[in-house]
């Protein structure tokens, strides 16, 4: 398994529930503000609108607070958020992306390079890791929604590339301009998705071990610990003993 799914998995256990749930759902709202304010604020004319809602829904964000970012929009009250890419080398060389949004670009530079540097990492030059992702739209699905070959007729029916199928559930790919309409025709056929996004997808992995998968989650959980930093992608791979031990 890839290691943004993994490290999915790692957050999920490890609790502190509230605070990491408010923190969420306000990178949800930036979002779809933003998505908003960038097209139509109706997500049905809107796909990235109504992507950045789905996934919103897909975490549980109450209603009343998509609409208020929504409105944030339409109303002219947004702030004016530009969208930053990072990149640069953890523990153990592992490829980090971070993906920001920020209304002042100079603190959220020295913040991110100073949270590498704390952190055992080095920010480096947009492009120095980029190389080594493809950008792609992942659909996931709990395990019970069918077994692989049921899951997999429906990627291939709705159009897309790939498809992981383990005991964790189903993580299906597509290419990135492909997603709104994917992710469309599998809820006609699978229903509502557990998460529906555009990610990083590393196409190398870097092995880590105990020592170097803590150090790494120091660095990831301080990323995105910052208000402006929206996701933080690794490429790192480790074996099921390590993943066992965090």
């Amino acid at each position: 398994m890839a290691g943004h799914s993994k490290w999915a998995n790692i957050q999920h256990r490890k609790g502190r529930q509230d605070a990491v749930r408010a923190k969420l759902f306000s990178k949800l709202s930036k979002e779809i503000t933003v998505a908003a304010k960038m097209g139509d604020p109706d997500p049905d004319k809107n796909p990235r609108l109504r992507l950045a809602v789905k996934e919103a829904k897909s975490q549980s964000m109450p209603k009343d607070n998509i609409d208020r970012a929504i409105n944030k929009a339409t109303g002219g009250d947004g702030d004016d958020y530009e969208e930053i890419r990072y990149e640069g080398y953890g523990p153990n060389g592992v490829a980090v992306i971070v993906e920001a949004m920020t209304d002042n670009r100079n603190r959220t530079a020295s913040t991110v390079r100073s949270t590498f540097t704390k952190n055992g990492g080095n920010l480096g030059e947009t492009g120095s890791v980029g190389f080594m992702f493809d950008r792609k739209g992942e659909v996931t699905y709990p395990a019970e929604v069918g077994d692989a070959d049921t899951v997999l007729m429906a990627a291939i029916e709705a159009g897309a590339e790939d498809v992981e199928s383990s005991e964790d559930g189903h993580v299906i790919w597509c290419a990135d301009t492909d997603l709104n309409e994917v992710a469309t025709a599998l809820e006609t056929s699978l229903g509502e998705s557990e998460s529906t996004k555009l990610v990083w997808r590393p196409t190398t992995t870097t092995e880590m071990d105990l020592d170097g998968m803590q150090k790494l989650m120091k660095l990831i959980e301080a990323l995105e610990d910052d208000d402006d930093v929206q996701r933080v992608t690794t490429n790192f791979e480790a074996t099921d003993e390590v993943m066992a031990q965090l």
